[in-house]
């Protein structure tokens, strides 16, 4: 790479980081080496483009036009680098996401590609960690409930998922319920003291907020899955997960509603990620095996 694009990689890091320091991690040089870098670019470019603060930096708005012409061209460029100097052996991708998801649907998806080198290593948590592993390259891949809206990811939906209500058969009002008060006598599983995917089904199918609170917490749908089918209550899970049980009679459904809720999931990986890297290979290859 010549200096000066050494200068706008230096800068995009830091931009992207908020801070010297951290853009120094991620670009391996000094921090006096990195702000003469952001001095030598600013003084060629005639404008300043950070504003020094107490804590990090913060971009001008000619910083802000700059980062935007330059990143997806910079990304580019170090992906097909990484990919032409990279030596072709068995890669490991370190693959972010939650827990039931990547055990139901996405291990699965990949059981083709260990056959040909493949190797992956999973961590389970909730968005804002994962993508935080993602950009410090300590994951390589995530899988996110929310979309990724930080610079210097890619990010492609991948999964629609879609909410039933559900309860064993003992629960069971007869026919669908257009209303919660049928169910105020049915104890509540839900997988966080909040409720959020119940509250939201709630709000989206009944109209109304949720005012009650669990009656059995477990921080895992599987786990909530297990509880409901066991008759421990009523719960809203995803439909890949439930609708097994739903089809042998384990699970009724104690709503049907025309427009059930639903949330979109999305891949993300670095925006410096090469076509032929290993995290690209990864996404692909779940976003060729989506139903």
């Amino acid at each position: 790479m010549s200096t000066s694009l050494d200068l706008l990689r230096t800068f995009l890091a830091v931009h992207r980081a908020g801070s010297i320091t951290a853009g120094a991690e991620v670009v391996g040089v000094s921090q006096p080496t990195v702000t003469a870098q952001l001095k030598t670019l600013e003084t060629a470019l005639g404008r300043p483009l950070f504003e020094r603060r107490a804590r990090g930096v913060r971009p001008t708005t000619a910083g802000d036009e700059l980062a935007r012409r330059i990143a997806e061209p910079i990304d580019s460029l170090q992906g097909l680098l990484r990919d032409e100097l990279d030596a072709p052996v068995a890669a490991t991708v370190h693959l972010g996401g939650p827990a039931d998801f990547l055990c139901h649907q996405v291990l699965p998806a990949l059981a083709g590609r260990f056959a040909d080198g493949l190797q992956v290593r999973t961590a389970f948590g909730l968005p804002d960690d994962l993508l935080d592993r993602l950009l410090n390259r300590s994951l390589d891949v995530v899988i996110s409930s929310v979309r990724p809206r930080r610079p210097g990811l890619r990010v492609t939906p991948f999964y629609d998922e879609v909410f039933a209500l559900v309860a064993a058969p003992r629960w069971s009002t007869g026919t669908a319920v257009a209303s919660p008060e049928p169910l105020r006598k049915v104890p509540l599983v839900a997988y966080a003291e909040e409720a959020p995917i119940v509250r939201r089904y709630w709000r989206s199918v009944f109209g109304t907020r949720l005012t009650r609170t669990a009656d059995l917490v477990v921080p895992d749908l599987r786990g909530v899955l297990a509880g409901v089918r066991a008759g421990a209550g009523m719960s809203v899970l995803p439909a890949y997960l439930c609708d097994e049980a739903l089809a042998t009679g384990e699970l009724v459904l104690l709503s049907e509603p025309e427009l059930p809720p639903l949330n979109t999931l999305y891949v993300a990986i670095r925006s410096d990620s090469g076509p032929r890297s290993a995290a690209a290979v990864v996404r692909d290859e779940l976003i060729s095996q989506r139903p």
